[in-house]
């Protein structure tokens, strides 16, 4: 069994850690499987979906068979805030208007904490 990769999401300009121990999701069947079929999260749990590269239609997402809100977060390569949203359960389609390469997901009240153009770090 492989080891599960997690890391902190950190604000560059501070560095405060604003998600610790987020799943680092690179894996084709981690990525296909996301939060679906979950009942919830658990405090402080987030997902990292990592794309080889950036887009829009590459990172989308659905909420069918995600059974709570989160919050989805895309980030660009160079760590910057495209989009935040709430995504709501069974919603077909969700996506950041510019290239993002990662999509953060995670528990709604994370978008109080950050916006449009922050930038963060993953370590």
């Amino acid at each position: 069994m492989t080891e599960k990769k997690t890391v902190n999401v950190v604000r560059k300009s501070t560095g405060e850690i604003l998600l610790a121990g987020a799943r680092w999701c690179d894996g084709w069947f981690c990525k296909l499987r996301g939060l679906q079929f979950r009942r919830r999260l658990k405090p402080g749990e987030g997902l990292i979906l990592v794309h080889p590269k950036e887009g829009v239609q590459s990172t989308s997402i659905h909420m069918f068979f995600v059974f709570f809100p989160i919050a989805a977060v895309w980030i660009d390569s160079q760590g910057r805030v495209t989009s935040a949203q709430l995504a709501k359960p069974w919603r077909p389609y969700y996506a950041s208007p510019t290239p993002a390469r990662y999509v953060l997901e995670t528990a709604p009240d994370f978008l109080d904490q950050v916006s449009v153009g922050d930038e963060v770090e993953f370590v």
